[in-house]
C-alpha cells in the first residue's frame, strides 16, 4: 500500500514535458521525416489537410510506441546513464500511466488513419506499433544480439505508411524504401551502442558488441553497408525514380561505405576512441534524410 502510494505521489509530478519525453521526439523526428517523403514520393496528390493527418498519425503512431517501450523496459531504463533520466525511472510517472497514454495514443492513431485516409494504411501503421513492442521490446531485445536486425523493420515502415495514405496500395518503391531503412538500421544502430556498450552490459540487454565484441560489430557494419547501398541506388536503374535521386543516393552511399571500412579498420576498444564509429553514428542521421530528401526532389523537380 506504501508503496503505491509512492508511486502516486511521484507520478503528480509528471508534466506535459513528462508526456513529450515518453514518445521520443528526437527518434521521431526521423520517422516523421521519411513518412513524409514516402506520402510526398507517391504518384498521386492527396488534400493538404489529409497529408498533414496522415503525417500526425505517423507521428502519434511512433510517439505511442515509444511511450510503450519505456513502460516496458522502465527497469533496464533505471540501469543505463542514457536513459536513467527519463520520467519513469526518474520517478516522475508511474508505468500505469504510460502504459495508458501509449495504448491510448495508438489506439488513436490507427483508427484516426483509417478514417481520414484508408484502412490499409491504419493496417499497416497498427502493424509498425505492434511490430515494435511486441516483437522488438517484448520478445527480441533481452533475447538476442539480433534484436535489432529482426527488430529494426519497425521503424521501416513509416515511408510505406505515407505511400499507403496517398495511393490504398504498396508498389515497389515503398517497398524499396522499406528496405533500405531495414539494412540501413544495425550498422546506425550498433555504431551507437559500440561506445555506448557498457550501458547495455549493466543492463543486461544482449546487444552485439556486449556479446560479440568490437571487431564482430565492425565487420557486421560494414557487411550490412553494402546492401544498404544497394537498396539505396536501386529506385533508379529500375526506372522508379530519375538521375537526381540515383546520383544523390550513390554518392551518399559511397561515403557511409568509406566511413564504415575506417570503422572496420578501427581497433580502439574503449568509447573514448571511438571517433570512426561516433562519425559513422552522426553521418547515417544524415544520409537517411539526404537520401529521401533527394527522392522527393527528384520527384518534384521531374513531374
Amino acid at each position: 500500500m506504501t508503496t503505491h502510494v509512492l508511486e502516486q505521489s511521484r507520478a503528480m509530478t509528471a508534466d506535459w514535458r513528462d508526456f513529450v519525453a515518453l514518445t521520443k521526439p528526437r527518434v521521431m523526428t526521423l520517422v516523421v521525416f521519411t513518412g513524409l517523403c514516402g506520402l510526398l514520393a507517391a504518384p498521386t496528390g492527396i488534400h493538404p489537410v489529409l497529408a498533414f493527418t496522415a503525417i500526425l498519425c505517423i507521428a502519434l503512431g511512433a510517439g505511442a510506441a515509444a511511450a510503450l517501450n519505456q513502460w516496458y523496459e522502465a527497469d533496464i531504463d533505471a540501469l543505463m546513464k542514457r536513459t536513467a533520466k527519463r520520467p519513469l525511472p526518474a520517478g516522475r510517472m508511474d508505468r500505469q500511466t504510460a502504459l495508458h497514454f501509449g495504448v491510448g495514443l495508438g489506439v488513436f492513431s490507427v483508427l484516426l488513419m483509417g478514417v481520414a485516409t484508408n484502412w490499409l494504411a491504419a493496417a499497416v501503421l497498427a502493424v509498425s506499433i505492434l511490430f515494435y513492442v511486441l516483437v522488438y521490446t517484448v520478445w527480441l531485445k533481452r533475447r538476442t544480439p539480433q534484436n535489432i536486425v529482426i527488430g529494426g523493420a519497425a521503424g521501416a515502415f513509416p515511408p510505406v505508411i505515407g505511400w499507403a495514405a496517398v495511393t490504398g496500395d504498396v508498389t515497389l518503391l515503398p517497398l524499396l524504401l522499406f528496405t533500405l531503412i531495414f539494412l540501413w538500421t544495425p550498422p546506425h544502430f550498433w555504431a551507437l551502442s559500440m561506445f555506448v556498450r557498457s550501458d547495455y552490459a549493466n543492463a543486461g540487454v544482449p546487444m552485439l558488441p556486449v556479446v560479440s565484441g568490437p571487431k564482430v560489430t565492425r565487420q557486421q557494419i560494414a557487411l550490412y553497408t553494402l546492401p544498404m547501398a544497394a537498396a539505396a541506388v536501386a529506385p533508379w536503374p529500375l526506372g522508379l525514380a530519375g538521375a537526381l535521386y540515383g546520383v544523390a543516393a550513390a554518392v551518399l552511399s559511397l561515403a557511409f561505405i568509406a566511413i564504415s571500412i575506417r570503422v572496420l579498420a578501427h581497433h580502439a576498444p574503449e568509447p573514448s576512441g571511438m571517433k570512426p564509429e561516433k562519425r559513422l553514428f552522426a553521418f547515417s542521421i544524415l544520409y537517411l534524410f539526404a537520401v529521401f530528401g533527394a527522392l522527393v526532389l527528384d520527384r518534384w523537380l521531374l513531374a
